[in-house]
C-alpha cells in the first residue's frame, strides 16, 4: 500500500519517503498510513513518549505489547498503522497511532470496511492518542482515510471506552465534518476501582456467605501443604514463570481445545516477548499461588498508571474444588494499595460470573462506526446502518413476543 500524508487532505508519497518517518512537514498536523510491521523500528522513542502521555491508558497499545503481536501473530501481515504527527520547525511530535485493517463482512452484510486491528489477545481497542489532542488526531485520521484508495466505506472501531476522551474526540471530529459517529454495540465489564483497603473492599463487595465459603476452601487447601502467594521480582526468573504459566494453562480446557498460548509456537513467543517487554518497562505484575512451591494459579497484570489491566489467568484444574482462580483474585485486591494505580480493567466478557461476583464496578465498552467521505462510501454506511437498526428492532419485537408468551403460559 502507498503511504498517505494528510492535512485535512492527502497526497501519495514515493516509496523511499515511506521509510523516512518522522519527517518535517510544511503543515502543522499530518497523517501517514504505513505498514504496521515496520512501526516499532521506525517510531522508536516517539512511540514510548506517546504512551507516556496518552489521554487513556491502554496496555494493548503500548510499544512492547504491539511489537510482540506484530512480530509473532499470524494475523499481523496486512495491518497498516495510521500515524498522526504534529510539529513545525523542530522535531515532529507523534500525537496518535491506530493500527488498521480492511475487513470483509459487516455482520451478515457482504461489504468491505476499515476497522481497528484487534487480535484474540488484545482486549481494548482505544488508540494511543496524546492527551489534549484527541480531536486533532481524529480529524487528521479521517481526512487521511477519506483520500486513501486503500480505505473503503466506513471506519468501524471496536472496544473503545464509552465517553472517554478518545471517544469524545472522535465524536467531535466527526461532527465537525458533518458525519455521524454511531454507537452500534455496548457492553459493560468488571472494573476494580476504589479508595478502600483490600480487606474493606472485599468485605463490602463480596457477600458474607461467599466470603465464609472461600475462607473454608482456603483452609482446606492449607491442609494439603504450604500455601504461598508470590509476585515476580527478578527478571532472571521470568522465563521459568512463563514456562509454569504456559504449562498450567495448557493442562486445562484451553489446552484440550487448542486455544492455550502454548498450543502454538507463534502465540507462545508473543506471550514471552510481551511479558519481557512489560517487565523491562516496569509494567508487569505477575502473581502466583503456590502449594508446596508448585503453582496452582497464576495471574498476569499490566500496570499502565493510572490504570491497569488483568491480562491472563491460569489455574490447575486438579485443584478446581478449592477455587484457586478465585483465591488468587482475592490476593489481587492488593493492587488497591498502589498509589499510582487507580483502577484495573478485568478484560473479561460481560456478565462474567467469577469476576463480576468479586469486583463491584463496571466499565462501559462500545463499538462505533463513522462513514468515510466519498458519496458512495456514505451511501454504503447508511444502507448498513439501516439493515443493522432493522435487525435490532426485529430482535426486540421477537424478544417482547416471547416474553409475553411466557407470561401468558404462567
Amino acid at each position: 500500500m502507498d503511504g498517505v500524508v494528510a492535512n485535512y487532505g492527502a497526497t501519495e508519497l514515493p516509496e523511499e519517503a515511506q521509510r523516512q518517518a518522522p519527517r518535517r512537514h510544511p503543515v502543522s498536523t499530518w497523517a501517514e498510513i504505513l505498514p504496521a510491521r515496520t512501526a516499532p523500528q521506525r517510531l522508536g522513542h516517539h512511540w514510548s513518549d506517546l504512551s507516556a502521555n496518552a489521554s487513556e491508558p491502554n496496555a494493548f497499545a503500548e510499544p512492547w505489547f504491539a511489537a510482540a503481536a506484530l512480530r509473532h501473530l499470524e494475523l499481523a501481515s496486512d495491518i497498516q498503522m495510521l500515524e498522526v504527527w504534529s510539529g513545525g520547525t523542530g522535531e515532529p511530535s507523534l500525537i496518535g497511532l491506530l493500527p488498521l485493517c480492511v475487513s470483509r463482512g459487516y455482520g451478515r452484510i457482504p461489504v468491505k470496511f476499515v476497522e481497528n486491528w484487534l487480535h484474540f489477545h488484545s482486549f481494548l481497542g482505544t488508540p494511543a492518542v496524546r492527551a489534549g489532542r484527541e480531536r486533532d488526531f481524529w480529524s487528521a485520521a479521517l481526512a487521511a482515510l477519506d483520500r486513501s484508495a486503500w480505505a473503503t466505506n466506513f471506519l468501524h472501531l471496536r472496544d473503545l471506552v464509552e465517553d472517554g476522551p478518545v471517544h469524545r474526540g472522535l465524536i467531535a471530529a466527526a461532527d465537525g465534518l458533518g458525519r455521524p459517529c454511531d454507537t452500534v454495540y455496548r457492553m459493560e465489564r468488571a472494573l476494580l476501582e476504589s479508595s478502600l483497603s483490600p480487606q474493606d473492599y472485599y468485605e463490602r463487595t463480596v457477600r458474607k456467605k461467599k466470603r465464609k465459603e472461600l475462607k473454608r476452601l482456603s483452609s482446606r487447601l492449607a491442609e494439603l501443604g504450604t500455601v504461598e502467594t508470590r509476585t515476580l521480582a527478578a527478571e532472571a526468573d521470568l522465563g521459568d514463570w512463563c514456562d509454569a504459566f504456559l504449562a498450567l494453562e495448557r493442562s486445562g480446557w484451553k489446552g484440550e481445545f487448542g486455544s492455550a498460548l502454548g498450543c502454538s509456537r507463534s502465540t507462545e513467543l508473543f506471550f514471552r516477548e510481551a511479558l519481557a517487554g512489560a517487565f523491562k518497562a516496569g509494567k508487569l505484575d505477575f502473581l502466583r499461588l503456590d502449594l508446596d512451591g508448585r503453582p496452582i494459579a497464576m495471574l498476569v497484570n499490566f500496570l499502565t498508571a493510572p490504570g491497569s489491566f488483568s491480562f491472563k489467568i491460569a489455574f490447575d484444574e486438579d485443584y478446581a474444588r478449592f477455587s484457586p482462580g478465585v483465591l488468587i483474585q482475592i490476593e489481587n485486591f492488593r493492587i488497591l494499595e498502589r498509589d499510582e494505580v487507580r483502577w484495573m480493567d478485568s478484560c473479561a466478557v460481560a456478565e462474567h460470573p467469577m469476576i463480576n461476583s468479586l469486583w463491584g464496578e463496571r466499565r462501559p465498552i462500545v463499538r462505533v462506526t463513522v462513514p468515510l467521505g466519498r458519496p458512495l462510501h456514505r451511501l454504503v454506511f447508511r444502507m448498513c446502518r439501516l439493515v443493522e437498526n432493522s435487525s435490532a428492532k426485529l430482535r426486540r419485537v421477537r424478544g417482547n413476543a416471547l416474553q409475553q408468551q411466557g407470561q401468558n403460559d404462567e
